[in-house]
């Protein structure tokens, strides 16, 4: 499903790089938590993963395709949300998504089927046509990642999907990526929400400094350095320093 080695990137005026000699892989049909504090990399390395940075020195393999060279490909395989909302506030829902949908060139009717059918499972139908600007955070989120769907992409990539949104709408989306799993589908995804992560995470990769720090089996990596749960794992090899 993905395959990373010597990842690296540093931004111009930058003290120090982004992501630094970065090296991974990941088997297809996994749900993959890609962690870390604030400024660890994580962000940067997803727009790599996807395309929206090609400035950067190191391989970089996606669903068997190299991300420089086979951009144009990986565009239809490969769905992104991002941390934050991606959709036109003054649109309704169903604009938005007629609207991505159109750039994926889905022909109408099949379009606008998959659209009811999202919006139905996503609770949001009898919103369908509200404005955007007047959802909630857990509506906004869920049309979000309705919008990364509309082109069924074999692999999902989520930066922080649950964040700022309430119980219900957290079950629900991690609900989702579960099923969304079972079809076939692989999904990487960040999250501050450790606990979160450790519920649905078939594999996680912790980074710090641009730097890979530990990845494995969540289970596995929290009795191996004898801790109780993810939160406490990432704290040993993190640390409690703040990141701002």
């Amino acid at each position: 499903m993905l395959k990373v080695q010597h990842l690296y990137k540093k931004y111009k005026n930058a003290e120090t790089p982004s992501v630094d000699q970065l090296s991974f892989s990941f088997e297809k049909g996994n749900i993959i938590g890609l962690l870390g504090p604030n400024g660890a990399g994580k962000t940067t390395t997803i727009s790599i993963l996807c395309g929206l940075i090609q400035d950067f020195t190191g391989e970089v393999n996606v669903l068997g395709y190299d991300i420089r060279t086979h951009a144009h490909i990986l565009k239809s395989k490969v769905g992104v949300v991002p941390q934050q909302i991606a959709l036109y506030p003054n649109l309704s829902c169903k604009e938005n998504l007629t609207y991505y949908g159109k750039m994926y060139q889905i022909p109408s009717n099949q379009l606008n089927t998959l659209i009811a059918d999202y919006l139905h499972e996503f609770g949001l139908y009898d919103h369908a046509d509200k404005q955007i600007k007047n959802y909630s955070g857990g509506m906004k989120r869920r049309a979000n990642i309705i919008a990364s769907l509309l082109n069924k992409p074999e692999l999902l990539i989520l930066d922080e999907p649950t964040a700022g949104v309430d119980v219900q709408s957290r079950s629900m989306i991690l609900h989702f990526l579960k099923n969304y799993q079972q079809q076939g589908n692989s999904i990487i995804y960040t999250s501050h929400l450790l606990e979160e992560a450790e519920s649905i995470c078939d594999e996680i990769l912790i980074i710090d400094q641009g730097k890979k720090v530990i990845q494995g089996i969540p289970k596995m990596l929290i009795k191996e350095h004898d801790t109780e749960n993810l939160e406490e794992l990432f704290l040993k090899l993190t640390g409690n320093k703040l990141r701002d």
